[in-house]
């Protein structure tokens, strides 16, 4: 046996533990209902809500536009979304879940921030200032306080700062 984790050792393997569970859940979705986190979310919205415009699901599931542009084309590929025309303004797009749309909502998974969510409610409001405060001097330490991210426990590319580009080069909506 080898020597001893530090705590600095023991702080990055539970950094790592979380990465990888973020990332075993993310293949789970994909696997079990063939989406991503964030095209999961913007199914469970259109679902709540009814039909709706572009801008507005992006604002409900705290993503760009450009990134719930192509994650709409994707659902709309795969005929989970229908878009129409609006009846008042004809420069307006009005975006709807499909009939098989509720049938894979029915049958997928939870989305992992929900659990955690949950959980995070269940403790004292203190605890939950004191994890921020945790987490959001490890995103500083990790220079990553500038890089856009939604409230989704979801792998997937990262934008870059003010760019609107993923770290790839791609447009934003890349991976969606």
């Amino acid at each position: 046996m080898g020597a001893p984790l530090t705590l600095e050792d023991r702080i990055v393997a539970s950094l790592r533990r979380i990465m990888r569970a973020v990332d075993l859940h993310s293949r789970h979705l994909r696997e079990e209902c063939g989406l991503t986190g964030p095209q999961l979310a913007t199914l469970q919205e259109l679902q709540r809500q009814g039909a709706s415009s572009a801008v507005e699901l992006a604002r409900a599931v705290h993503l760009s536009t450009p990134t719930m542009a192509g994650i709409l084309a994707r659902l709309e590929r795969d005929g989970l979304v229908s878009r129409h025309r609006s009846t008042v303004d004809r420069r307006s797009l009005s975006v709807e879940a499909t009939p098989e749309a509720g049938r894979v909502l029915a049958g997928s998974p939870s989305l992992l921030q929900d659990t955690f969510r949950e959980q995070l409610g269940a403790l004292a409001e203190w605890e939950r200032h004191q994890l921020l405060s945790s987490l959001q001097r490890i995103a500083g330490m990790m220079d990553a306080e500038a890089l856009d991210a939604a409230p989704h426990l979801a792998t997937g590319p990262t934008l870059a700062p003010s760019t609107g580009t993923t770290s790839t080069g791609e447009g934003a909506a890349a991976g969606s």
